[in-house]
């Protein structure tokens, strides 16, 4: 089907719209009649904000912060008579029984045209069962595979999946090893045990084995791991030329400091989250230089616009920050184009718009585009590394801002 651009009316019935009639009775009422002034739209922003992964969800609301102020700034929505965007933020804790409570909570009180969240997957795969129930449109940046696969007809996925993110991983690690001269033969594997972990690892696990590599280590390991020990051991003897460690931030700085401190240099390709933080280079100091990891977005590939981010917050504009930005950037443009806060018709300018202007241009390919199964058709992972307090795309070639830095 011929995608439309965001000025054009509603498209074709998708796999998206078949839910429209079931969904209407679910939706709130429609602020409707283009042109006249409308009050505050409410878009549900869920993140954690508390727990574990509380700075992951405060760099998220950060991010959609910016990108809502920015909104209102302009004038609002201006198909809804210059609508103001007011968001509903609520703590998901790190708990996904808490953030399904809490979506319950926020589809019966607060009357939202969508919602944002909640970046780690398995807080999103909660959320999605409510939000899926009501019908209401829910935009996230989490990885799992899990949260499309289901053929949700509400789920909107701006990155893309963690197998596939795995995969890139594994294949430009390859392809920086052998530009540095190394082939490599043998590999090492060790993930957090929750759907963010295993759909990653799988994907590396896949490709690695699929160009004839062998996994010599492949290890599962608990959330929130104390004593990182057993890993390391392993590790060592593994004989492993590289290794990725899929975690996030507090587990990542054990593994991290506890190879480093055991004088095992050898290089260390993160699995996103917890490596390209800010928290994590101050966590480490000279330890994090020249970390390499994957990234489903990197602040180097528009300054333009993650620059607004680092003057308002104090530091650079972290992926889920960058990837909920564009989140909220899609949702006002399909605001815009539906002249409507109707469910199904938001989800239906989701569905089918080529989202290539603001926000949306943040993630690498410059735009964003959902298939059938809610995925961004553009999403194209980067590697980035750690140069002092700086994170720097290294590969693919056309994206890269500077040499990889290859301890062999």
């Amino acid at each position: 089907m011929k995608r439309s651009k965001l000025s054009t009316s509603v498209a074709a019935l998708t796999r998206r719209s078949v839910l429209a009639t079931g969904a209407a009775a679910l939706a709130m009422p429609a602020l409707t009649g283009r042109g006249f002034a409308q009050e505050a739209v409410n878009v549900g922003v869920i993140v954690p904000l508390s727990g574990a992964n509380a700075q992951f969800g405060i760099n998220s609301r950060n991010g959609i912060q910016l990108v809502a102020d920015e909104i209102n700034a302009n004038g609002g929505i201006k198909s809804m008579g210059g609508a103001q965007i007011n968001l509903v933020i609520a703590d998901a804790t790190s708990n996904p029984t808490q953030a399904a409570t809490v979506a319950q909570r926020m589809m019966s009180q607060d009357n939202v045209v969508a919602v944002l969240g909640a970046f780690a997957s398995s807080l999103t795969l909660a959320i999605s069962e409510v939000t899926e129930r009501r019908g209401v449109p829910l935009l996230t940046m989490s990885f799992s595979d899990q949260i499309t696969d289901r053929g949700f007809q509400n789920v909107f996925q701006i990155v893309s999946p963690g197998s596939q993110i795995g995969a890139a991983t594994f294949d430009f690690t390859r392809a920086l090893a052998q530009e540095a001269g190394q082939t490599l033969e043998k590999i090492a594997i060790m993930y957090e045990d929750t759907a963010y972990g295993t759909s990653q690892s799988a994907g590396l696990r896949k490709a690695a084995q699929d160009a004839g590599i062998e996994v010599v280590m492949d290890e599962a390991y608990p959330l929130g791991i104390t004593d990182v020990s057993p890993l390391i051991n392993q590790l060592r003897r593994s004989d492993a030329q590289v290794v990725f460690p899929v975690s996030y931030l507090n587990d990542s700085l054990l593994i991290v400091r506890s190879m480093r401190q055991q004088g095992i240099n050898i290089p260390t390709i993160g699995g996103a989250a917890g490596y390209i933080i800010p928290d994590f280079r101050e966590g480490l100091g000279d330890l994090a230089d020249n970390v390499l990891s994957i990234s489903p977005a990197a602040y180097d590939q528009a300054p333009d616009y993650t620059e607004r981010f680092r003057e308002k917050f104090g530091y650079f504009m972290v992926h889920e920050a960058q990837e909920h930005a564009a989140c909220m950037g899609c949702l006002h443009s399909a605001l815009e184009a539906a002249g409507s806060a109707d469910h199904a018709a938001i989800r239906e300018q989701l569905q089918n718009s080529v989202f290539d202007q603001g926000w949306a241009t943040v993630m690498s390919g410059g735009k964003v585009e959902f298939d059938e199964m809610g995925r961004n058709i553009h999403a194209s992972p980067l590697m980035v590394q750690w140069r002092g307090g700086e994170l720097v795309t290294v590969y693919p070639k056309e994206y890269a801002t500077g040499e990889v830095v290859w301890n062999s």
